[in-house]
């Protein structure tokens, strides 16, 4: 069968010929898949190599591999197969190879050079996962360092062209595909939430069935919602030919979804996301979408990232629409009213992910700045200096960002940070084959209905074939700690926890509060069995700053604590703010951050303890308020804004956070907090900055803007910490003459305006001065001369002469 990607293979052939790296953008049903890695096979560059195709999912890998081999005659694992974690099918002959986007980074931090390997596919990148962006900045960095031949090939169905060039070079080839679809007419079903939702479901599908020919796909968020879908067409159409397509299906029967029923029936086939842009489902002409989707989201309660519904965006709903119109023209049935809303684009995974992975990843790779790798997005600074402070905490890295002893022992462990310190950890607690059951249970599927951690853990170490997922991850971790997964106590657990959750220990302060290691607050309700435990360890928050609910914990001995954490059997000064003695009130202390297992008196304030205890009381209240603060707040928002990251980011989240930087220095001798208060902040501030930027702060962002009046006034400039434009407040007269609007930022932001009459009350709000002369000002003069005749209103403003006078001249 001719596919719309056959047509460009000769042209992707030759850009990857005499270019290393090409972009490919080809619409839903070109082909891009399946038919490009094969063709790249037989490129000379390719000769004696082998290729690596990335997906995004698991499903679209087994998939892609199987028809690949299925159209050269061949077996998976022959010539080509697929790798991911915990699965592979490859064998001596294979050259291509389909992995999951995980899977590349593990390659390359074993083997930066990726001996054997001629070129690189990154499939489906519009999807724009946290792997498939450290992937390719690694590849780049790889390839421009140690592999020059090294040839890289990025396809999508949509593609950000323009910003995808600048991270891969600008003479980079791009090949564009048009797809191959036909009309599609949709229709909009909004759901009841008073009813039931399968049912919903089917009846829609079963109306739109008798309106439109062909098989249909039906798009669900997960598994259970497939199943219970499923058992109500069972019922309700007992003769129709049901499948489902999802990740948890062997091989064959994903396989066989895709194809059109042997015997001619008529077939619905209901799918993950899976279906959305990966795969193509022969036969379909109906869509019927539930417009939910399952994405990767960090939980700050778990500490892990989970999979969470979310209501889909617009442009996965119109590559599922696209759906039915592969092969003819076709109808989607959107589950949701017309008025809904969708958001126009998913965010890329790296704006809103636990970066503590990237971090340890960047760590291993030998990267200390960031800006060292090319990047489609950068990781943002706060979110990976987060990442950074958690695995200092726990060990893994050094100050300097790279990776300590205990760093280089993790990197065995295929999980988070967090669960490797546990894994790696466990041995001194002769515990590894519980930490490997452990690990598997917290990040497995199936724990969100059972909060007792300890319960779920028993049921699976008793029934495991009842847990088959569970079980074969924790023996997959066991094979990497070479033991046998026989747990014969559960005596470790809270220890193991606190390995992989140190700030989480808790203290009770009263039945059902307690104290966090990171200094917040928790609850239990005071009847719960755990309400009056000294210590425990919480596995997972609901994600509050202050005043967190523990929805799984375990009690921990203190002296276990102890034996965890060498600090705790330390003594340090413990300073504190007392807003009811309005006076710092110090101790000695040991225990582990916030949790203090032991005090005594201070016989003297240290100034380092004092310095920080100052700070910290000044982050709960925050900056005092003050002018001139906002007004330098603004100017710099502004520029950092408009001229890029070489400004400083001064919000007061980002001020607040680095408080120890720039007004730390200047509190030596202080005690107290409103001598603090009453320090030249916005001077201080203005003084930790670079002298190049402070030499150009007044020509970019100028406190007073002179007017063609001969006047100075000042530009107002905290709304610039909202995102919006300086404000010059000024009588009209003064502003004759006046062409256009003033700009600052190196012209890049015109200034809003506010022009005022002779008693200075508003007239016009307008950043386009030469149209508010052209339009806006004949109405204001009719109506102000009358009321003001003893100052100017001339017919024409632009070349009459600007005046601050309140008369006229006689």
């Amino acid at each position: 069968m001719t596919l719309p990607i056959d047509s460009r293979l000769d042209a992707i052939l030759d850009a990857l010929e005499t270019h290393p790296r090409a972009l490919l953008v080809a619409e839903p049903g070109a082909g891009k898949t399946t038919r490009v890695p094969l063709a790249l096979l037989e490129a000379f560059w390719c000769t004696g190599g082998k290729l690596l195709l990335l997906e995004p999912r698991r499903v679209a890998a087994r998939l892609a591999a199987g028809f690949m081999a299925e159209q050269l005659g061949e077996r998976v694992g022959e010539t080509v197969g697929y790798r991911m974690r915990g699965e592979s099918r490859v064998g001596p002959s294979t050259r291509l190879e389909v992995v999951t986007q995980g899977v590349l980074t593990r390659m390359l931090q074993e083997d930066p050079m990726l001996e054997g390997v001629a070129g690189v596919i990154f499939d489906e990148f519009h999807e724009r996962s946290l792997e498939a962006d450290l992937g390719l900045a690694l590849t780049l960095d790889a390839q421009q360092g140690l592999r020059e031949e090294l040839r890289l090939l990025v396809m999508s169905a949509t593609l950000d062209v323009e910003t995808l060039l600048g991270v891969l070079g600008s003479e980079t080839p791009v090949i564009d595909c048009p797809g191959r679809t036909f009309s599609v007419e949709t229709r909009h079903r909004a759901l009841s939430s008073r009813e039931d939702v399968p049912r919903q479901q089917a009846t829609a599908l079963l109306e739109a069935l008798e309106l439109q020919a062909g098989d249909a796909l039906v798009i669900l968020p997960g598994v259970a919602e497939i199943r219970r879908l499923a058992r109500e067409l069972a019922v309700r159409a007992p003769d129709l030919v049901v499948m489902e397509l999802h990740g948890r299906l062997p091989l064959d029967a994903q396989r066989r979804a895709l194809r059109p029923d042997p015997e001619g029936r008529r077939r619905v086939v209901m799918a993950t996301a899976i279906a959305e842009s990966s795969v193509t489902v022969d036969g379909v002409r109906l869509v019927i979408d539930a417009g939910q989707e399952r994405v990767p989201v960090f939980q700050p309660r778990s500490g892990l990232t989970r999979l969470e519904t979310r209501r889909v965006n617009r442009a996965s709903a119109d590559q599922r629409r696209g759906r039915a119109g592969r092969q003819g023209p076709g109808l989607c049935v959107r589950l949701w009213g017309e008025e809904q809303p969708l958001i126009p684009h998913g965010e890329p995974e790296i704006r809103q992910a636990d970066l503590a992975p990237l971090a340890f990843e960047l760590a291993r790779w030998g990267i200390q700045d960031p800006g060292q790798l090319a990047w489609v997005t950068p990781p943002p600074g706060a979110a990976l200096a987060a990442g950074r402070d958690l695995l200092r905490r726990l060990g893994l890295l050094d100050e300097a960002y790279l990776l300590t002893p205990l760093g280089r022992a993790c990197v065995r462990w295929p999980t988070h940070p967090r669960l490797a310190v546990m894994l790696e950890r466990s041995d001194a607690l002769e515990a590894r084959p519980l930490a490997c059951a452990l690990v598997a249970l917290l990040e497995g599927r199936g724990l969100d209905e059972e909060r007792d951690l300890e319960r779920a853990l028993q049921a699976r170490l008793k029934a495991p074939r009842a847990h088959r997922q569970w079980q074969r991850d924790a023996q997959r971790l066991a094979r990497i700690a070479g033991v046998v997964l026989r747990v014969t106590t559960l005596a470790p657990l809270a220890e193991l926890l606190a390995l992989a959750y140190p700030e989480r220990v808790a203290q009770r302060l009263a039945p059902g509060q307690f104290r966090l290691a990171s200094g917040g607050h928790a609850t239990l309700q005071e009847s719960h069995p755990l309400a009056h435990a000294e210590l425990l360890v919480a596995a997972e928050l609901d994600g509050q700053a202050s005043g967190a609910r523990i929805f799984r914990a375990v009690a921990l001995a203190p002296d276990r604590l102890e034996a965890l954490y060498p600090e705790c059997v330390k003594w340090r000064a413990s300073l504190e703010w007392s807003d009811a003695q309005g006076r710092l009130v110090g101790e000695q202390v040991r225990g582990l951050g916030a949790v203090v297992l032991a005090r005594r008196p201070l016989a003297e304030l240290p100034p380092e303890a004092v310095t920080s205890a100052l700070l910290e009381a000044l982050r709960r209240r925050g900056l005092p308020p003050g002018d001139e603060l906002g007004q330098l707040q603004g100017r710099v928002a502004l520029l950092h804004r408009k001229l890029g990251s070489e400004w400083p980011d001064w919000s007061e989240t980002a001020l607040l956070e680095s408080l120890e930087e720039w007004l730390g220095p200047h509190l030596d001798g202080i005690t107290r907090l409103d001598a603090v208060e009453r320090l030249p902040l916005a001077r201080l501030l203005l003084d930790s900055l670079d002298w190049a930027l402070r030499s150009r702060l007044d020509g970019l962002a100028p406190v007073r803007l002179a007017v063609p009046s001969g006047a100075s006034h000042r530009l107002d400039y905290t709304p610039c910490l909202a995102d919006k434009p300086p404000v010059l407040a000024v009588k009209l007269q003064e502003c004759f003459g006046w062409q256009a609007s003033p700009r600052v930022a190196d012209g890049r932001v015109p200034v809003l305006l506010h022009l005022l009459s002779p008693a200075r009350r508003p007239l016009q709000v307008t950043a386009d001065l030469a149209s508010f002369w052209a339009s806006g000002y004949p109405e204001v003069r009719r109506e102000m001369r009358g009321r003001y005749p003893r100052h100017p209103w001339p017919e024409d403003p632009m070349t009459a002469e600007a005046t601050a006078r309140t008369k006229r001249r006689q």
